[in-house]
């Protein structure tokens, strides 16, 4: 017995895998999170659709569980990559207790659906790699922005661009008003909004389009390219 944990990506179908697209095809029960990725999204393929959007974690896996144990092919979609703040673990380790298989397809991440949008490498030979976080709020009493932005990494935040303001100011205190951000709003998607500017001034220009859920914000000096060659090419 198994269950499909599959990334469907930013909300393109188009970025889908090969086997998430199979395996949706296939799916005798789709179960999706709503509230991220419409049900529009899944006409094309003809297996019970199930919206988990204010379900229990309990209620999820019971789901599951029963579909499983009678034999249907189960598909739990995530949105971008599970393994980026998809709680997807907590329903695994669940699933396995209860004696189901997992197994876990990647997808394409916000992270780089908005880099791609940009145009842009989050690293580049002087940058040291990627710190990719999400800031205090409701579900983390605590974040570390001042103590990352210390650091000569590109800073990527998920789950945050209605704290945008509180955001840049933090991460100013440390790198300046001047540093390069930005914003991308459904990255990938027909409504895909991309928004450049600084510390200084990408907050207003984030409440200017209205912007307050589902956006990658992007801080660091790549968001402007670099002049830099790569050993890559040497």
């Amino acid at each position: 017995m198994k269950v499909y944990f599959v990334g469907f990506g930013p909300g393109n179908p188009e970025l889908l895998t090969l086997k998430a697209y199979k395996l949706l095809k296939e799916a005798d029960l789709v179960v999706y999170p709503g509230s991220i990725v419409p049900e529009k999204f899944f006409e094309e393929f003809k297996g019970e659709k199930v919206n988990s959007h204010g379900k229990t974690l309990e209620e999820i896996v019971d789901l599951i569980e029963r579909y499983v144990k009678r034999g249907k092919r189960v598909v739990r979609v995530q949105s971008g990559d599970p393994s980026i703040f998809g709680a997807v673990w907590e329903q695994i380790r669940e699933l396995r207790r209860r004696g189901i298989d997992c197994e876990v397809v990647p997808g394409v991440s916000s992270v780089f659906a908005s880099a791609a949008s940009l145009g842009i490498e989050l690293t580049s030979p002087s940058t040291e790699g990627v710190a990719i976080v999400r800031p205090a709020g409701k579900t983390l009493e605590k974040d570390h922005l001042e103590e990352l932005a210390r650091l000569p990494l590109t800073l990527v935040i998920l789950l945050g661009v209605d704290k945008i303001g509180e955001i840049a100011e933090k991460i100013a205190r440390v790198r300046g008003w001047d540093e390069p951000c930005a914003v991308v709003f459904h990255a990938s998607r027909e409504d895909e909004i991309r928004i450049k500017g600084t510390l200084k001034d990408i907050a207003e220009k984030v409440r200017e389009k209205g912007i307050r859920r589902t956006a990658t914000i992007i801080v660091g000096k790549v968001v402007e390219g670099y002049d830099e060659r790569s050993h890559l090419y040497s």
